[in-house]
């Protein structure tokens, strides 16, 4: 059974279910082309968001060093006014 050129574009199958079989895998590609970039805006973010938090990680154990050597040198004072009160004191002068 030999089939006219025609008779084969006029079909349902070509003129219905291809077009949308075309028009489906290349939506299909297309989505899938821009899940791929949004997964590629996703791991940036992610990568700025591990740069950022690494970056204020570094901060607080600055300050934290910063408020040590303070500890010590309030310590450090509370200790030398107390011998100053001591020493000065009327009360303990006899």
């Amino acid at each position: 059974m030999e089939m006219n050129p025609v008779a084969i574009l006029n079909t349902q199958f070509v003129q219905v279910a291809l077009p949308l079989m075309v028009t489906l895998s290349i939506a299909a590609w297309w989505n899938n082309k821009r899940v791929d970039d949004l997964r590629a805006d996703l791991k940036d973010l992610k990568s700025d968001l591990n740069r950022r938090f690494e970056e204020i990680s570094r901060r607080f154990e600055e300050m934290n060093r910063r408020f040590d050597r303070l500890e010590v040198l309030l310590t450090d004072h509370s200790e030398r006014i107390a011998k100053l009160e001591e020493r000065t004191s009327p009360l303990t002068r006899r």
